[in-house]
């Protein structure tokens, strides 16, 4: 290969590897505690859980300036969430099965998906019959989820923190 030559095009794979790392270093440089980073995140995942489409940042932004947590780390973990969008109609099936069961609703009522024309979908009464066990469901996911993340994040942020302070000082 001559100096001329373009550089080879990365994979996708690199690509994802190069896009995940660079928005970890971004986490990890915000200029708050680690507690409000993790809750801040760990709301960002709660909200990217729920079938709430056009309001999931807005909302994770809100809840994390209630509770005084980071609001860049939530925009950025309800984005992130994101990611999971190839497997969100899976998501969303076991969400909405989840919200039948606790609910109580027995099984001969759930309302099967093919057999809901497009044109209902823009209804508000369908909320009460799809929409209502769907975001039910969704709690149901996205509270373990959040809470365990909370508990990742916080740890890996503060050893993080740890090995840089060790680093530096022994530089010096």
């Amino acid at each position: 290969m001559s100096d001329d030559d373009p550089a080879p095009k990365k994979g996708l794979r690199s690509r994802f590897v190069d896009w995940l790392s660079a928005h970890r270093s971004t986490l990890l440089a915000l200029d708050d505690t680690p507690h409000a980073i993790a809750l801040g995140l760990a709301i960002g995942i709660f909200f990217g859980f729920t079938p709430l489409l056009g309001l999931k940042t807005l909302l994770s932004i809100g809840v994390a300036w209630l509770f005084k947590s980071n609001k860049i780390a939530a925009a950025i973990s309800v984005t992130l969430h994101d990611l999971l969008l190839p497997f969100m109609p899976a998501i969303y099936f076991w969400e909405y099965r989840a919200g039948m069961w606790a609910l109580a609703r027995p099984r001969h009522s759930s309302m099967s998906f093919r057999h809901l024309p497009v044109h209902d979908l823009m209804e508000w009464t369908t909320f009460f019959t799809v929409g209502q066990p769907l975001l039910v469901g969704s709690l149901l996911l996205a509270l373990p989820a959040a809470v365990v993340f909370y508990f990742f994040a916080k740890g890996l942020i503060t050893r993080t923190r740890a090995a840089r302070a060790n680093t530096a000082v022994s530089q010096n």
